[in-house]
């Protein structure tokens, strides 16, 4: 039993090595800064946003850098963005894969948020010790509450990646409505507030919001106690768990009907 698991896991990982060598590839080719442009896209925008709101806004709100501030909720949502928009389609570009027996469809799901989730991380760190030396970010107060929010983050961005698509697939109402979806969630983000700014009443609807807790977890590893942050784990576990059966369940009736090129 545990030799034929073995066996599994290595085939998988070949799986995984050979799908992203050629998903790198075929999206940034070979010339120029290759794969590490999935890595300056983020960071360039959080640099960006995080300038700008501080030229509006000032270098501080409510008692933290605004530039960092920025930057710890941009990242992840251009994390989440990036995702959920490479999962749009991702079967119909690689249907000729699926010749293959060891290739599943979560396969692809699994490489292309993977891409990115190594991309968001080295520019989580790049800008992070960059603005560190310039003195507009602070060393992290807990770099572990850091890491778990950022992984709560990724791991409920995958599971909703494993629903969109297989619905993608589905109609393609859905590639349309993308765009427009990703940025209406961001008011529910909280990419650009924390929920000891707001009401009682609205911090309760926005800490039902998975994106919420991590990004509140993350905000508290980043500042400690310079910042309220209210985080649990109950819901982004439940709602992570929930949408990820979903789209298993999608993913098999997805495969029965696709049309192998």
């Amino acid at each position: 039993m545990v030799s034929k698991l073995a066996a599994g896991w290595r085939i998988q990982r070949r799986v995984i090595g050979a799908l992203m060598i050629r998903e790198l590839i075929t999206r940034f080719g070979r010339e120029n800064i290759g794969f590490l442009w999935v890595m300056v896209e983020p960071l360039l925008f959080g640099l960006l946003v995080g300038l700008i709101w501080s030229y509006a806004k000032g270098p501080e709100e409510h008692g933290v850098s605004i530039i960092a501030f920025v930057v710890t909720g941009y990242l992840p949502l251009t994390l989440f963005r990036n995702s959920v928009n490479r999962a749009v389609k991702v079967f119909t570009v690689n249907s000729s894969l699926m010749y293959h027996r060891q290739i599943t469809l979560t396969d692809f799901i699994f490489v292309r948020f993977l891409i990115e989730m190594i991309g968001g991380m080295m520019a989580y760190l790049v800008v992070g010790l960059l603005l560190i030396y310039l003195d507009l970010f602070p060393v992290p107060f807990d770099i572990g509450w850091l890491i778990v929010g950022w992984l709560v983050y990724c791991a409920f961005t995958l599971s909703l990646c494993f629903v969109l698509a297989p619905l993608s697939e589905m109609s393609d109402v859905l590639e349309k409505m993308m765009p427009v979806t990703t940025y209406v969630i961001i008011p529910f983000s909280g990419t650009f507030n924390m929920a000891s700014w707001v009401t009682p009443d609205a911090r309760e609807v926005l800490l039902y919001s998975p994106f919420v807790n991590a990004m509140e977890m993350m905000r508290y590893g980043v500042f400690g106690d310079n910042v309220t942050a209210y985080f649990g784990f109950g819901v982004p576990i439940a709602a992570t768990m929930f949408f990820l059966a979903i789209g298993l369940i999608l993913c098999r009736k997805v495969r029965r009907i696709l049309v192998v090129e």
